[in-house]
Parts: C-alpha cells; structure tokens; sequence
C-alpha cells in the first residue's frame, strides 16, 4: 500500500464548488483507504494498492465526473515523492512573507521542458527551478495585493495538452506529511 496525494484541478472555484465531506465518500467508495481531505483547495490524501500513476489517476478522475457531473482532473504524488520534493528545497533558504509567495506547479506527466526557460516577469514572478513534472517560482506582491501571475502564466505552454495545477509551497509541505 502505498501513501499518495491527490492534488484536484480547478476545484472550487466558482460554481464547481466540491465539499470535503463529498470527496472523502468519492474516494473511499473508489476503495481507497485512510481518505483526509487537506486544506480546502482540492487535496485529498489516501492511501492505495501500488499502481501506475496514470491509472490511478484516470480512475478517480472517472469517479470525480460520475459523482460531481464535470471533469475534474487529477495530479497524483506519493507522499515519497512529495517528501523528496520537500527535502530538495527548491527553493532554498527563501521563505515566505509579506511580498513574496512560493509556488508549485504539478504537472501530470514529465514535460515541464516545455517551459521556455528562463522564465519570469521582473517584479511579478520568476520560476526558480524546474524537474520533470514540476516548476517551482516565487510570485511577488502587487500594488492590487495580489500575487504575481506566474501561476497562470506559467501553465500556458501546456495549454489542454499536458494536465497541471498549481499550489502554494506550504500546501506541498503539509501534504508531504498527510
């Protein structure tokens, strides 16, 4: 058995509002065990028979549809590979304040080199570091309050090709230890 993270794609947001109570009754009539929902941004620990990815993924993604009635796609981690992704520290001794925000972008399949590199707006966001299946980048305050745009930004070059999503870095970090 192994530990994994569901991290859903444009989850409430809008109309397409998703309870955690839903997604813990979804999960586990999937037959997976020790479901917790993680925050409120559409992150669901569980724990499953070892698999690959992709199907693992398809078939909760299918569960998703039949219970909610729209696609919701699915970015899966082990919690192994979430704690090595922690343990990397990508972004090394930067942390967190005010006027900066840290992002990750999860991709679901290994083309995070289709990012041209380097990458970044000068005062807005900049991508730190990329592996293969995610992208790591600072986003900057705006004089609005929000946060650059990096996280939009950065997922234009997959377009509807390649399934990604994005999460703030301490959502990474809780999720490693779920």
């Amino acid at each position: 058995m192994t530990r994994f993270v569901a991290f859903l794609r444009g989850v409430n947001l809008g109309r397409r509002t998703v309870h955690g109570a839903d997604l813990q009754r979804v999960f586990a009539g999937l037959g997976f065990a020790e479901v917790r929902t993680l925050l409120a941004s559409g992150n669901v620990a569980f724990t499953a028979a070892v698999g690959d990815d992709a199907g693992l993924a398809a078939g909760i993604e299918a569960g998703l549809q039949q219970a909610f009635g729209f696609p919701i796609g699915t970015v899966l981690r082990s919690r192994e590979q979430l704690q090595a992704l922690v343990a990397s520290r990508p972004f090394g001794e930067q942390r967190e304040h005010h006027d900066l925000k840290l992002y990750v972008t999860l991709l679901a399949e290994p083309k995070a080199h289709l990012l041209a590199l380097p990458c970044g707006i000068a005062g807005d966001f900049e991508v730190v570091k990329v592996t293969d299946r995610e992208i790591f980048h600072e986003a900057y305050r705006q004089a609005n309050g929000r946060y650059g745009a990096g996280a939009t930004l950065i997922g234009k070059p997959f377009g509807k090709t390649v399934l990604w999503t994005n999460r703030n870095w301490n959502t990474i970090v809780k999720a490693a230890a779920a």
